[in-house]
């Protein structure tokens, strides 16, 4: 089924909770790209990868929707490579952004002894964190 309507707007039935969360421009993003690469694949998970591909080089998550980077580019390492890459992925978080930015975020969305990690650490927190406040807000919405 089409993410975008004639006009091009998402519609917000059809894509995802922290997607429809987020701003209009990620939700057109995401709903353009996976409606290209339903055309291209057909629907299902490989549509739905490359549409999150896509969000992840304009938007990084952030609690439990998304939110425009700063920089335009890949968030990860998985998002860097092609299709058929193997890599970690941060799950929305940016983790090419700057120790400074995800230690803001930490403080935004109140992680704990944040001062005291790595960069790497960060990145992992603040993925928990996000997949905590996504899962909050499906069980409030149900």
């Amino acid at each position: 089924m089409p993410k975008t309507d004639k006009n091009g707007n998402a519609r917000k039935s059809e894509i995802p909770s922290t997607v429809e969360r987020s701003d209009s421009k990620a939700q057109r993003t995401f709903a353009k790209a996976h409606d290209s690469a339903a055309e291209s694949y057909g629907e299902g998970r490989r549509a739905y990868q490359t549409a999150y591909a896509a969000l992840k080089h304009t938007h990084e998550k952030v609690g439990d929707h998304w939110e425009p980077k700063e920089e335009y580019g890949p968030s990860d390492a998985q998002a860097e490579g092609n299709r058929d890459a193997d890599r970690e992925t941060a799950g929305g978080v940016d983790a090419n952004a700057s120790k400074k930015h995800l230690y803001e975020l930490a403080t935004r969305l109140e992680i704990s002894g944040r001062s005291r990690m790595t960069k790497d650490e960060l990145v992992e927190a603040l993925q928990k964190a996000n997949n905590r406040a996504s899962a909050r807000a499906r069980r409030e919405s149900s």
